[in-house]
């Protein structure tokens, strides 16, 4: 019988097959050029601002909040021992938001196929740190270095570069969420645009740069109406803060790609989940709260339509990742100097088959064995949409992209590992 850890983590494909037929990088450069405005601008600049300020701030005063904890000679040692490559056409991968849900499950992919991988993370206080300390931990005992540092640390970036040269950055750190957004947006734009702005100045002047793959947001989509949603869809019509710093962030790599040759590739999850995942998501919440006894509350869109999700269990967007990274192409600047033309590349990673919430939480009935308390009540003005619904067809030409792990087999993944490590044993008979 394979243990509970082998199930959780399967092995991901290492190599997928490419159909280099498809000339993507002239379509997107349209379609960037056609969509920008002035309110990704303003952003942009924001973020240049943020940036600044973030370094002078936290760097230059030495604030408490980039201490130094890293550094000398064992820490280097460190480093470099987590980024040696243990197979051939290897890549030595920097993962920023290594102790994040999705960045734990891709460092260990990429570290059981004989990948390089340091991890990055400033374990904050968005949800309980202590799954965050979980998940290095695991990450730890399988030979992962996960470095405690903010995004917005150059000096800490700069540091990592001098001593691994990376030939790729999976970067997933992001400040995640829809509705804290409302009360906290300065934090979305410390996060997803001054520190995306802060890694891309450093690997555009690394020598040589690596290729950058980074988590965007199915969000992008905001109001656009047409589904299922497409690469090439309208995307200027964010419905919320969080979406807009993702949109921002795919103008400015854009930026990048053109002005200093960085090989980009940008992923549009959509609604990620499984095991290890983030507590503030419905499923993880509602599972929490059927167990407690405690209602949950269920929105519903106008004329009291139920909201879908297009739900892609973790193992997909996993090889969706890895199928990006080894696809990515490499770039062309060196020193900050462009010296060809780079790949700019964006995808869609969803399961293609959207279920309504409330179908969600009859699921998680059956899994759990214990009904839930529902509160339907309207959806507010927060920055929701009532659905999502990926059309994942240029994916699969482009790597082989193919989900394969539906709502009802994921969430029962999901929920024995909710029971194990919450310390829920006694309870037998999963369905």
């Amino acid at each position: 019988m394979p243990s509970l850890e082998d199930e959780l983590f399967p092995s991901t494909p290492g190599k997928f097959k490419v159909d280099r037929a498809h000339n993507m990088n002239r379509q997107f450069h349209r379609c960037f050029a056609s969509t920008s405005t002035m309110f990704l601008w303003a952003l942009f600049l924001i973020a240049l601002t943020a940036s600044y300020l973030s370094f002078q701030s936290f760097v230059d005063s030495g604030s408490r909040y980039f201490s130094a904890s890293w550094g000398g000679i064992q820490w280097e040692k460190q480093v470099r021992n987590s980024a040696q490559i243990h197979r051939s056409g290897g890549m030595s991968v920097l993962v920023t938001g290594a102790a994040g849900f999705v960045g734990t499950h891709v460092s260990l992919a990429l570290k059981k196929r004989g990948d390089g991988v340091v991890g990055l993370d400033n374990f904050n206080n968005y949800y309980d740190p202590s799954l965050k300390k979980a998940r290095k931990s695991l990450l730890n005992s399988h030979g992962i270095l996960v470095v405690e540092g903010d995004l917005n640390d150059a000096k800490l970036l700069a540091k990592l570069f001098d001593v691994v040269a990376f030939t790729h950055v999976m970067h997933l750190a992001a400040q995640a969420g829809v509705r804290y957004a409302m009360e906290n947006p300065n934090s979305y734009v410390h996060s997803n645009i001054a520190g995306l702005v802060t890694l891309l100045e450093i690997c555009k002047s690394a020598n040589p740069q690596p290729a950058v793959v980074w988590a965007s947001s199915s969000s992008v989509y905001g109001l656009n109406e047409k589904v299922p949603f497409s690469e090439v869809d309208r995307t200027d019509q964010p419905a919320s803060l969080y979406a807009a710093t993702k949109k921002a962030g795919e103008e400015i790599t854009h930026t990048y790609n053109h002005i200093y040759g960085l090989s980009i590739t940008g992923l549009r999850f959509f609604t990620v989940y499984g095991p290890w995942g983030r507590p503030d998501m419905a499923y993880f919440s509602f599972t929490r709260n059927i167990l407690q006894g405690k209602p949950i509350t269920i929105y519903r869109g106008k004329n009291r339509v139920d909201l879908a999700r297009d739900f892609t269990y973790i193992d997909d967007i996993v090889k969706g990742c890895l199928g990006s990274l080894d696809t990515s192409g490499k770039s062309t600047g060196s020193g900050g100097k462009k010296k060809g033309n780079a790949p700019y590349r964006i995808f869609n990673l969803g399961n293609t088959s959207p279920v309504k919430v409330p179908e969600l939480v009859n699921i998680l009935e059956r899994h759990l064995k214990v009904k839930a308390k529902r509160n339907i009540v309207d959806m507010p003005g927060n920055g929701d949409v009532p659905f999502t619904h990926a059309n994942i067809s240029l994916a699969q030409r482009e790597f082989g992209y193919k989900p394969t792990t539906d709502l009802q087999t994921g969430l029962k993944k999901f929920v024995r590992w909710y029971l194990s490590y919450y310390g829920y044993n006694n309870r037998k008979g999963l369905q």
